[in-house]
């Protein structure tokens, strides 16, 4: 592993990580606080940037978006399906 690579690493690790407290909450609670706009805006672009990544072979930026994209998921079906 380059030292970019785990560089690369460090920063997809705080970035997702930065989700977690937000998404155990909105499980728990079944309500998310934050802007539909926002939740739909994130999500789309998460989406779209997996799948470039994935066509770069950018196995770390896969990784990130796709987590990204997993966990604004969440929250975008708890904002329309919970409570």
């Amino acid at each position: 592993m380059t030292p970019a690579e785990i560089l690369g690493l460090i920063g997809m690790l705080l970035l997702v990580g930065s989700w977690v407290p937000q998404t155990v909450e909105t499980i728990k609670k079944k309500e998310c606080p934050l802007n539909m706009g926002f939740i739909l805006i994130y999500f789309t672009a998460s989406v779209l940037l997996t799948i470039y990544a994935y066509a770069g072979r950018d196995w770390i930026f896969t990784t990130l978006n796709g987590l990204a994209a997993f966990q604004s998921g969440i929250n975008l079906y708890v904002k329309l399906f919970g409570k």
